[in-house]
């Protein structure tokens, strides 16, 4: 069982009632449980007698969050086919614990406390009358995804394998990247009415400990009734909440996942959702891809410079045709400033309208294509953009150029890596795009100094997020905008500042 970080803040009645013992009579103990979850109908309770004394027994569990044939093949069975079993209760109960159930995760409860984190968390609680402590036994199983590539994020090539919603199926993910004695998961229970099952996990050896204590400190502040999704601890421990740009990254891969932690980052699971969080980010980190590391470095450099140019687009393109086009048209050459002219001849609205009017109908079509079935999602997309286009173009709505800039916009935001880094860049553009139509390319400059100066005051769990580019580190820049060859990337990131600093030694492989 993991430690709770929630404060119980019933009525102190209510405390009373949800702390009482366990007593030694067997059906007061049964109406206890039923009168504490108000004998739902997905409540089991398997009253049965075992030994030659017949000695009355129970076993009670919630139906659908527990593994059934795991139940009776380990428990049922074992306790039915149990020989010369002792006619004392104490020691009885003692040799059904250490000798006759089979199960592999077995603890002692003491409370109606105990009791009803364990049954509704899908455990199964073994009752023997005459006994004033009952058996926790490890039984969590029902319907569950089966593991399948991640939605997300896919690759070309890498592994397909991705979380689930199984907290255990997750952090046997981890284990399978990762077989290292130093791996730690440590467990505990946020929200103070679902007690879901959160997991920080590490390499220790790796990891900072001043990192593992940030974090873990954050955890304990978290007093919520639930968490149903890891946005929910994002939000909770994230440093800045008015910040545009992600603190903390999310993903769906172990891979990426493994990785994280073997450069010093911690990673935190949340039960039901196969989303997990991984801390510290940085805002280089949030243009990475784990396929950058799969091909070679010439091609996953190419492929990382292409994704900052995308970076680049998705937040400025719409602004700079803006400031160009109403501001400083010589900026243009030529015959490109006389063809825009042309298009925009009987276009009624002014540029930055204009681009509103398209930048949000791309923003609408990409909603509408994420809401809807998969096969239908794609048919508006690329349907829905080319009739609206080519509509709003005929009737004099826009020019044929402001349906190329929007196009481009749209198309650079789906290559970032990132979906959060993504939405971030599109909050962005529209402050660049109001600042473009009143200042021009001052506005556009002033915008950007603005923006560098709130990156680098951002923190992340202590790092400053915009590192390594400032404070710089030029070790890490072989990891940065280039992606160097393995055999040079020698030590893990320098403002991770890990206990274990190298990846490997000098003499592990010739250069």
């Amino acid at each position: 069982m993991g430690r709770s970080f929630y404060w119980d803040k019933t009525k102190k009645n209510e405390e009373e009632n949800f702390s009482l013992e366990i007593g030694t009579n067997l059906t007061e103990n049964l109406k206890n449980v039923k009168k504490m979850l108000e004998d739902p109908s997905d409540l089991v309770i398997r009253e049965f007698n075992i030994g030659t004394a017949n000695h009355r027994t129970a076993i009670v569990y919630i139906d659908g969050i527990v593994d059934s044939v795991y139940i009776h093949d380990h428990i049922m069975e074992d306790l039915k086919t149990a020989s010369k079993l002792p006619d004392d209760k104490q020691k009885l109960f003692d040799v059904i614990r250490k000798e006759v159930i089979t199960v592999t995760g077995i603890e002692m409860g003491h409370s109606l406390d105990d009791v009803s984190n364990a049954i509704l968390s899908g455990n199964t609680v073994f009752y023997l009358d005459g006994v004033d402590q009952v058996l926790i036994m490890d039984t969590i199983g029902g319907e569950s995804r089966a593991i399948n590539e991640p939605q997300s994020e896919s690759l070309i090539r890498g592994s397909k394998e991705g979380f689930v919603e199984n907290i255990r199926t997750n952090t046997m993910l981890i284990r399978r990247y990762i077989a290292d004695s130093n791996l730690r998961f440590s467990t505990y229970k946020v929200g103070r009415r679902s007690k879901k099952d959160l997991v920080v996990a590490y390499v220790d050896g790796i990891v900072n400990p001043d990192m593992i204590d940030e974090v873990k400190r954050r955890l304990e502040t978290i007093d919520i009734d639930d968490a149903p999704e890891s946005g929910y601890i994002e939000q909770w421990i994230e440093d800045s909440f008015l910040s545009p740009f992600p603190q903390i990254l999310n993903t769906e891969r172990p891979d990426k996942a493994s990785e994280a932690m073997l450069q010093g980052k911690v990673v935190i699971l949340l039960d039901r959702t196969p989303f997990v969080l991984i801390a510290p980010a940085t805002f280089g980190s949030s243009l990475h891809s784990p396929e950058d590391y799969y091909w070679r470095w010439s091609l996953g450099t190419l492929i990382r410079m292409l994704r900052y140019l995308a970076a680049f687009i998705s937040v400025f393109l719409p602004a700079l045709y803006i400031a160009l086009v109403s501001y400083h048209p010589g900026l243009i050459p030529s015959d490109l400033a006389f063809s825009i002219a042309a298009s925009r001849d009987e276009v009624p609205f002014p540029p930055f309208v204009e681009a509103l009017i398209m930048t949000i109908t791309m923003e609408l079509l990409r909603e509408a294509g994420l809401r809807l079935p998969t096969a239908i999602g794609q048919t508006i997309g690329i349907v829905g953009g080319l009739v609206i286009g080519e509509a709003a173009v005929s009737a004099g709505i826009v020019s044929p150029v402001m349906v190329i800039v929007v196009a481009l916009n749209a198309i650079a935001s789906f290559a970032l890596p990132s979906y959060s880094i993504a939405i971030s860049f599109r909050i962005l553009q529209f402050g660049l795009m109001g600042a473009a139509a009143v200042f021009g390319l001052y506005g556009i400059i002033l915008s950007y100094i603005m923006i560098n100066i709130h990156i680098v005051n951002l923190m992340s769990f202590g790092v400053p997020y915009s590192t390594p580019f400032a404070p710089s580190f030029l070790s890490d820049w072989k990891d940065l905008v280039l992606r160097a060859p393995i055999a040079m990337v020698k030590k893990r990131p320098v403002y991770m500042q890990p206990d274990d600093k190298k990846f490997m030694d000098k003499g592990d492989r010739k250069q």
